[in-house]
């Protein structure tokens, strides 16, 4: 399980770097000033949710690593912030009937929120025993 929250950690922080660095170089030249803010903000939780992994790929405690929350961490970043990176680049790279994808968005900050709930839950019954 520890594998998996430093494998996912590594690739979204990988990954954000990658995109931040396209957001500033390449999109601002292309894009308006309201989509690059927008890429960038995918940009800014996807890297938020990899250090969150990485600190709980190391922690020592089991209980704060368990397959929902780690389920609920990645899919809610992937869902998050790869759908505003579509959404945001959607004229750019040309493909169309992207407007569908807006509720997953919506969808994806929920299931982030309720990532953020279960460690709060976990750490505060942790304190009470």
């Amino acid at each position: 399980m520890r594998r998996s929250f430093l494998s996912w950690a590594f690739f979204f922080g990988l990954t954000a770097v990658i995109n931040g660095a396209m957001a500033s170089h390449a999109l601002s030249s292309v894009l308006g000033d309201s989509l690059v803010d927008s890429f960038q903000t995918g940009v800014r939780y996807q890297m938020y949710h990899a250090i969150l992994l990485m600190v709980l790929g190391f922690q020592p405690y089991d209980e704060f690593r368990s397959k929902l929350l780690l389920w609920l961490i990645v899919s809610g970043t992937i869902c998050f912030s790869f759908s505003i990176y579509l959404l945001s680049t959607r004229e750019l790279i040309g493909i169309e009937g992207l407007e569908n994808l807006g509720p997953i968005t919506p969808i994806g900050g929920t299931l982030l929120i309720i990532g953020w709930t279960v460690l709060l839950i976990k750490s505060l019954r942790k304190a009470y025993q």
